[in-house]
């Protein structure tokens, strides 16, 4: 159903089933989400999530896909790909070569960048990279280490207290560990992102964290409350950076879901380099 051209390629129940198709099929070695789906939720119910541990081989994926890939790690210990879609026009960049080098088993160093360009700019192709990179932090240098997990923000509040949840149990399995999160934030605005952190940190979500990551979010919009004072006023004792090169904008991290990390972090710049054991 991937080529159809409508809201729905198909029905929840059919697309899982073509899911779990690739999933079993030793040939394919690798999942790529097509694109970002409105209603990849429905196919959840009918998912077979399990499968993937029978049949190990990455799944990657950016934006909506978060609805497969944020359960299947923190529900099913199985690492995944929060990257890139398949329908991405890439110009072969650096940030899509340590995409690629990810993929073939090499664990590159990932730069915080000079320039990027918006979501919107990039939808148009805009080749030139308008505005300067800065990240911010909350507690001026930093290095921060731990499990990394998150995905597009606007899902995964979609999912909090449902059955592909998972994360209290995740994150008591890995508390040695410390857990890390990110957040991609596509179009909430900042009350609502308020209220949703407010929901993950009533739901226990931020217990054993030792930091935030946060992408630049695509289509900002400031209502009642400023994005960074939602931060401040959540995380309080929690360090956390924003503006970073995580999610829509280009160019972007790609982030392994499940791994861990180490982010280190000086006067608006930073990297991040994982470690898979």
């Amino acid at each position: 159903s991937v080529r159809k051209n409508s809201g729905r390629s198909a029905g929840g129940k059919r697309r899982a089933q073509e899911y779990k198709e690739l999933v079993k099929d030793e040939k394919v070695k690798m999942i790529l989400c097509a694109a970002g789906g409105d209603f990849m939720a429905e196919m959840l119910p009918y998912t077979d999530l399990k499968c993937l541990t029978e049949h190990p081989k990455w799944i990657m994926g950016s934006s909506d896909p978060t609805n497969l890939l944020f359960p299947l790690t923190v529900k099913h210990d199985i690492a995944t790909l929060y990257g890139f879609n398949a329908g991405y026009n890439g110009k072969n960049e650096r940030f899509e070569k340590d995409n690629l080098r990810l993929l073939k088993g090499e664990i590159p160093v990932q730069r915080s960048f000079t320039r990027y360009k918006e979501f919107i700019e990039s939808i148009q192709e805009e080749k030139r990279y308008l505005h300067e990179v800065s990240w911010k932090s909350s507690k001026g240098d930093v290095r921060l280490e731990g499990r990394l997990i998150g995905g597009c923000f606007d899902v995964i509040a979609t999912l909090i207290g449902t059955p592909y949840d998972g994360v209290k149990d995740f994150i008591e399995r890995y508390k040695d560990d410390g857990i890390l999160w990110y957040f991609d934030n596509f179009a909430f605005n900042s009350l609502q992102t308020y209220l949703s952190l407010l929901q993950m940190k009533s739901a226990g979500w931020f217990d054993h964290c030792r930091g935030i990551l946060i992408g630049r979010t695509a289509f900002p919009n400031e209502e009642s409350i400023s994005y960074e004072e939602a931060y401040r006023r959540v995380f309080r004792n929690i360090p956390y950076l924003s503006e970073m090169d995580i999610g829509h904008t280009d160019p972007h991290f790609t982030l392994i879901n499940g791994a861990l990390c180490r982010l280190d972090y000086k006067q608006g710049k930073g990297s991040l380099r994982f470690f898979l054991k």
